[in-house]
């Protein structure tokens, strides 16, 4: 089945972070693992990486006490921003395999 390119995709012609996130999440409810890496290994790193402050989160509710997240991390917001920023580039070189 072909899905619709991603808008800025179809824009500019080049693979944001997020191109083939889609798919990612459709290959992982089919239990289909090593395509959602294929499709989308950072977004996949960024889901378990939500995941995890979201159970955070709920621990925080239920025992009424702080769970320490990546988010808490001194450095963890550049370090995301910049692997956003290097998945791009690394994702719109010829060759890389990167390429959805």
């Amino acid at each position: 089945m072909d899905w619709p390119v991603c808008p800025i995709k179809a824009l500019t012609g080049l693979c944001c972070p997020g191109c083939g996130g889609f798919r990612m999440v459709l290959a992982l409810f089919d239990g289909r693992f090593a395509d959602a890496v294929r499709y989308n290994a950072v977004a996949l790193v960024f889901v378990a990486l939500y995941a995890w402050v979201a159970v955070a989160w709920v621990l925080r509710r239920v025992r009424g006490r702080a769970v320490t997240t990546w988010l808490d991390w001194q450095w963890a917001r550049v370090a995301a921003v910049a692997a956003l920023v290097l998945w791009s580039a690394a994702r719109n070189v010829p060759g890389t395999g990167l390429y959805v």
